[in-house]
């Protein structure tokens, strides 16, 4: 390793917990690198230097959709302190890459297919002069028409030579001709939502002596990442290493391989470390959004409220390139009947490509667009049947045993009824007072409403589901290694610290298991065995159980001597606070004097049971578990204004087993927060294509202020026998389910069929009062 490189990788550990703490699982241990993140001294990616840094700079197409006449690079390479300009000509290797699906091109060659798209990229010894050479690239492009519209792309001419239609997912489930006596319709919008990562997209790549290179990132995912970029480079994979720095929070792909790709490309052609630092316009440019979604639907339910049939057209907006969409489609198809017992379902889905910003993965993709759908389907049905549309829902609801739309069984607890019984019987909030003094709590703020008797209060439900892990035969695998000496007990694992606490579950899980309490977690690098990306609960189930296999091994290299001394079984030993004691009191002794100063290590797998892809009809055994998600919503709107402001959340969760409360209730209230977004003020407006406003001025997140009372009113704790700790995935089901909680609320509190989000001023005026 070079010696800028190491520079870069201790600047990114962080600092090793001195105080002794509570541990174990169950306990609500803090996160090792929380007070460096409070102080302001957590070293990520952008914080990171080398000696003989240069710094690159990336040129964007302003254009939604153009050919690329010529690309002249000569005033840009003869300015003073460049070093390096690159284009489609120098990619040396393979000069596509995508998550899911590689068609997306590292630099736009012939046409750019979306607003962002990367032409070009340099490298200087001063930012401003890298920014400055990347505008004095000139580039002559034909303007063509952009396709926005995804309902059009499938008579347009092909975008892509690919085609312009991603997948098709017809899904066929139970008898086409059944009919109910009521039926209700719906055509439904989802909007754009932009990630918004915590912090900026930054990288460093240093080149290696061995004609190598290592790039220090934020990657969520960095042996998927070390592959793509090994074979941009047309370098073996070991001669790419991604060091991972401190991620900023990530409730999605964190940082756009279009960004990562070029650092190493500069460093290689120039010899020198080079770094970028991206601007916040970049990032909306340059990583994917969730996808736009159109959803048509069709409910028939009989007499007494009891579904019949499922009748719905899903079509994701994927964007300029696929990305991830074929299995965001899958999710959004599998789940378009949500946790409801549906006989007869058929749904068709379609993901497209258009000449919008790409779409991929965003925390809950799929899953809660059709939410967003069925839910106010579910308001619609109650209306028209004259019934509580709680009491509608409990007439519907999954449970374990049932069979879902796709044909497979849910085997896993599936407590729907509990949870939607939790939220309704919890106690509704007090009305605010009509007193200057309480005028705050009016939608809008302080002097935002109109009069205090136009405003409406609302009540309204929603119900989630999500799938954990991967999906249609996806190998889910993680390898972990726990060491043990003097001691300390140290883990290795590739698996990447988001925000969703796997380090301080890691060190639960070995302190749980060897009674250690002193456990340090190694930072992640490519040279560690693969782990797999951080998303859908994949580290707490598969990076998780790798580690608690790990230690279980370690545990019985531990105990094996003193149970062969003693005469019984390592079953007959348990160790207890650093105690080792036997079942009848004969041994007592702690873990450090039964070490004896040895170092005891093993390295384990998880890998969860094999799914199966879709087949032709839809159907098939394509997840490995699910979690579920019941979302009371309480608020005020004033009807002549349309201004919404959401009074409370009650949640209740099927969270399996709870392993730290205090990080779990924070996943719980941040996504239900990052739900508030997306039903009443993220939409990542892009007229003709082109983002309006790509800045946190123009798109609008919610704030501290715009956060509700959140009331975490249940927690199930039903264990999934095949989840390693019966743990659940918590994070995700929360986002997909409070957008249609709020929504349903406020077509309470309006009578307005409400059926965009998020919902505009428009959508919550009731004029004919």
């Amino acid at each position: 390793m070079s010696n800028e490189a190491a520079t870069a990788t201790t600047a990114a550990e962080p600092a090793a917990e001195t105080e002794a703490l509570p541990h174990g699982l169950g306990v609500s241990l803090p996160h090792a690198d929380a007070r460096a993140k409070t102080e302001g001294t957590f070293p990520y990616a952008a914080d990171l230097w080398a000696e003989g840094l240069l710094w690159a700079a990336v040129l964007r197409s302003p254009h939604a959709h153009a050919r690329i006449v010529s690309v002249d690079t000569g005033h840009a390479r003869e300015m003073p302190g460049v070093r390096a300009v690159i284009t489609h000509e120098d990619v040396p290797g393979t000069p596509r890459h995508g998550r899911g699906t590689p068609d997306r091109p590292v630099f736009a060659s012939e046409v750019v297919r979306h607003h962002g798209e990367p032409i070009a990229a340099v490298a200087a010894d001063h930012p401003d002069t890298a920014r400055m050479a990347a505008a004095a690239i000139i580039v002559e492009y034909e303007v063509l028409d952009p396709v926005t519209d995804p309902e059009q792309a499938f008579e347009a001419e092909p975008l892509h030579p690919d085609g312009n239609l991603i997948r098709h997912i017809p899904l066929h489930h139970g008898d086409p001709e059944a009919a109910g006596e009521i039926v209700v319709e719906g055509l439904y919008r989802i909007g754009r939502q932009d990630p918004a990562p915590i912090g900026a997209e930054a990288g460093l790549a240093v080149p290696r002596p061995d004609g190598g290179v290592e790039l220090y990132l934020a990657s969520t995912d960095p042996h998927a990442d070390r592959n793509t970029a090994a074979a941009c480079y047309a370098l073996s994979p070991d001669r790419v290493k991604i060091v991972v720095t401190g991620v900023p929070g990530a409730t999605a792909d964190r940082e756009d391989q279009g960004f990562q790709l070029p650092l190493g490309l500069l460093a290689l052609r120039t010899g020198c470390p080079v770094k970028l630092t991206a601007t916040r316009e970049e990032s909306f440019l340059g990583h994917v959004h969730r996808h736009p979604t159109l959803l048509r639907y069709r409910h028939h339910a009989d007499a007494e409220g009891k579904l019949v049939k499922v009748e719905a057209q899903v079509l994701l907006d994927a964007g300029a390139y696929a990305d991830t969409s074929a299995e965001a489609l899958a999710a959004a198809v599998s789940f378009a009947c949500g946790p409801y017992v549906v006989p007869n379902a058929f749904i068709e889905g379609w993901a497209v490509r258009t000449n919008n910003p790409p779409s991929g993965h965003v925390r809950g993709e799929g899953a809660m667009q059709v939410c967003a759908a069925y839910e106010a389907q579910m308001d619609k049905l109650a209306k028209k049947l004259g019934l509580d549309p709680a009491e509608l829902r409990l007439r519907n609801v999954l449970a374990t045993g049932d069979v879902l739309p796709i044909g497979q069984t849910v085997t896993c607890p599936a407590p729907v009824a509990e949870l939607l019984q939790a939220v309704r019987d919890f106690p509704l909030p007090a009305l605010p007072k009509d007193t200057p003094e309480e005028e705050w709590l009016l939608p809008g703020g302080p002097e935002g409403a109109g009069e205090p008797d136009a405003v409406r209060r609302g009540v309204g439900y929603g119900l989630g589901m999500v799938h954990m892990l991967g999906a249609e035969g996806a190998d889910e695998v993680s390898t972990a290694t726990v060491k043990v000496h003097d001691g300390v007990a140290t883990v290795l694992c590739a698996a990447v610290e988001t925000g969703q606490g796997f380090t301080t579950l890691a060190r639960q899980i070995v302190q749980e298991t060897l009674g250690i309490e002193e456990v340090h977690v190694a930072p992640v690098d490519t040279d560690q065995p693969p782990a797999g990306g951080g998303c859908r609960g994949r580290h707490t189930w598969v990076s998780g159980g790798a580690v608690e296999r790990a230690a279980k091994m370690v545990r019985t290299q531990l105990l094996q001597p003193l149970a062969h001394k003693f005469g019984m079984s390592t079953e007959l030993l348990q160790i207890t606070d650093g105690k080792i004691t036997s079942y009848d009191g004969v041994l007592s002794t702690t873990v450090t004097e039964a070490m004896d100063g040895k170092e005891l290590w093993a390295t384990a797998q998880c890998r969860p049971h094999p799914t199966e892809p879709l087949n032709a009809a839809g159907q098939g055994d394509a997840f490995v578990g699910l979690a579920f998600c019941a979302i009371r919503a309480v608020v005020d709107v004033d009807i002549e204004l349309g201004s919404v402001r959401v009074v409370e959340l009650a949640v209740a969760q099927d969270v399996g087993r709870i392993l730290n409360p205090t990080q779990l209730a924070a996943r719980i209230e941040a996504g239900v927060t990052q739900g508030v977004g997306i039903a009443l003020t993220e939409n990542l407006r892009t007229p003709r294509g082109l983002i309006r406003h790509p800045d946190l001025t123009g798109y609008a997140l919610p704030t501290a202020l715009d956060a509700p009372d959140i009331q975490i009113v249940k927690l199930v704790e039903e264990r999934d026998v095949v989840a390693p700790f019966g743990a659940k995935s918590v994070s995700a089901i929360p986002v997909v389910t409070a957008p249609a909680a709020i929504a349903s609320a406020v077509r309470a509190a309006t009578g307005r069929p409400v059926n965009r989000l998020p919902i505009r001023p428009q959508a919550a005026v009731v004029t004919d009062r």
